[in-house]
């Protein structure tokens, strides 16, 4: 019998290297390994690892996980990859910078800015397709979305 950290080790690998679109999918290639696992146990732990889902190219979804752990401050260079892999387009308005990406995709960027401790931004609201992005009080919405273009690469 796994252990929990042994059953979460197994499940980020298999997130890793195949397309797992659904957590019945993820039980059925966890039991072929011999680790028998509710969905209620799966779902818990795909809580705990920070799982994902994202859209792939062709339109499915399917589960991932943040290479960086929540605590962790994400490196500029992986940033200004997520930026340019997955921003469409910046706006602004007084305080606020309204980021546009393929559907599905926001959280993926507002979780990265969020990790990021960009200086300059108070925090972000993902929906899906769009997020928006809280400047600090001292900067305006103009100058973040100029610094956030520039990490998307659209200036």
């Amino acid at each position: 019998m796994a252990t929990k950290r042994q059953r979460q080790h197994r499940i980020t690998q298999m997130l890793s290297e195949q397309a797992v679109t659904s957590q019945s999918h993820l039980v059925e290639l966890l039991g072929a390994e011999g680790i028998d696992v509710t969905q209620a146990t799966l779902s818990r732990d795909l809580e705990e690892l920070g799982a994902i889902k994202v859209r792939v190219p062709g339109g499915d979804t399917v589960y991932a996980i943040p290479e960086l752990s929540s605590d962790q401050v994400l490196p500029e260079d992986h940033l200004r990859r997520v930026m340019g892999d997955w921003v469409a387009s910046v706006q602004s308005s007084a305080n606020i910078v309204v980021l546009r990406t393929p559907p599905g995709s926001a959280h993926v960027v507002a979780s990265a800015l969020d990790r990021a401790s960009l200086t300059g931004v108070m925090g972000t609201v993902a929906g899906d397709d769009t997020l928006m992005v809280v400047a600090e009080e001292a900067v305006t919405g103009t100058e973040l979305a100029g610094r956030l273009r520039e990490l998307a690469g659209l200036d």
